[in-house]
């Protein structure tokens, strides 16, 4: 029997907006395991993967940041899947003695029980500050207010030989007490996750190497109303873990502009993953408007719109995306779940024509050349 070919498929569930899968601590991890084994090549986000004390490595799903994604998704970069990363330690001069602590003693741990390459170590010229903020949709973002001294110290560790970048930075401890414990009961947007992706896009998009983000928090209070969603984050004293998997074995970006000089040196297209293989992109209703999703669109290629309920309102209605239904290379699918958006990746992958899969089942009609 001749084995299927993989068949790329980009799953998106953007940060800081709610969503009821992917908006808590890694609970869009068992998707992304579902949609890695029917595609059998996954590239998603740290937002999906990154379930604070809680990992699930799988080779077949590549781990790259939102920024690289959407470069990804317009064909400016291209994928390089790897063995190992070189990940750079960033810390926040902002962390206390004790955090700081923490969380070298969890890269201590992910060197010496999972054999990741962690290092060199770099504390940043001051403290970072981060400003936590949320827009008139709900979602959450935040202001960096020194970045400057963030990029000094990433560039000190991509010249050290770090070929991937964790960060840790300091987050504060006062925010809205109410938002927190709604967020903790599955009720409510995560007011950090926002700005956690303001920081690795900016890493990203000046260093041009893999970037993530684990904030620094002092433990909360427990709560005996929590979310199963939320509970990875209450295993230890930092997210860390989770994004160092992540960044161990993620993709190489490869820039279209540097393509010529990679090529003299060796690389070939055919090492890498380009935006020209993807077969699929699934994406929450609402969420339609990122760049990544609206760059699919353009090059036709699927898109199947899960329901996944947040706070954005981008949806197929308000952007007409059922007009393009008619058009013989476009197409839109509808799954009510992730399960569903698995058997859809399923027929592509295999070439099953999916209203075979549907009743009623219409006859074939003759086309009417003449107009008649």
């Amino acid at each position: 029997m001749t084995k299927t070919k993989p068949l790329p498929t980009l799953l998106i569930i953007p940060s800081g907006i709610g969503c009821e899968f992917g908006g808590y601590a890694g609970d869009a991890i068992p998707a992304a395991r579902l949609l890695a084994s029917a595609s059998e090549c996954l590239i998603t986000h740290p937002n999906v993967m990154n379930g604070g004390s809680l990992y699930w490595p799988d080779s077949c799903i590549q781990y790259v940041e939102g920024y690289s994604l959407n470069l990804f998704a317009a064909g400016e970069v291209f994928l390089k899947p790897v063995r190992q990363q070189k990940v750079g330690l960033l810390l926040d001069a902002g962390l206390e003695s004790d955090l700081r602590k923490r969380h070298l003693q969890v890269a201590d741990g992910c060197v010496a029980s999972l054999g990741l390459d962690i290092g060199p170590v770099i504390t940043t010229d001051k403290a970072i500050r981060i400003n936590l903020k949320k827009g008139l949709s709900g979602s959450s973002w935040g202001v960096i207010e020194e970045p400057d001294a963030l990029l000094r110290g990433a560039e000190k560790l991509k010249e050290a030989g770090a070929t991937a970048i964790a960060v840790i930075t300091r987050f504060p401890d006062d925010g809205d007490e109410l938002e927190t414990k709604l967020y903790r009961q599955g009720n409510g947007v995560d007011n950090i996750a926002g700005v956690e992706a303001v920081i690795s896009h900016f890493l990203v998009k000046h260093l041009l190497i893999p970037c993530a983000h684990a904030p620094g928090l002092a433990p909360l209070p427990i709560d005996y109303d929590l979310d199963p969603r939320t509970s990875g984050e209450e295993i230890g004293y930092t997210f860390l873990q989770s994004v160092l998997v992540g960044l161990s074995r993620a993709p190489d970006l490869i820039y279209k502009s540097n393509m010529e000089t990679k090529e003299k040196a060796g690389l070939f297209l055919n090492d890498l993953i380009s935006n020209r293989d993807l077969g699929a992109v699934v994406v929450p209703q609402g969420a339609l408007g990122g760049e990544a999703v609206l760059s699919c669109i353009e090059r036709f290629i699927p898109l199947i719109i899960v329901s996944n309920q947040g706070v954005l309102s981008v949806s197929s209605k308000k952007m007409r995306l059922d007009s393009l239904n008619g058009d013989k290379d476009k197409k839109i699918l509808y799954a009510d779940n992730y399960l569903e958006a698995a058997g859809h990746i399923t027929a592509l992958r295999h070439g099953i024509n999916i209203k075979s899969l549907l009743r009623p089942i219409d006859c074939l009609k003759e086309l009417d050349v003449d107009g008649e």
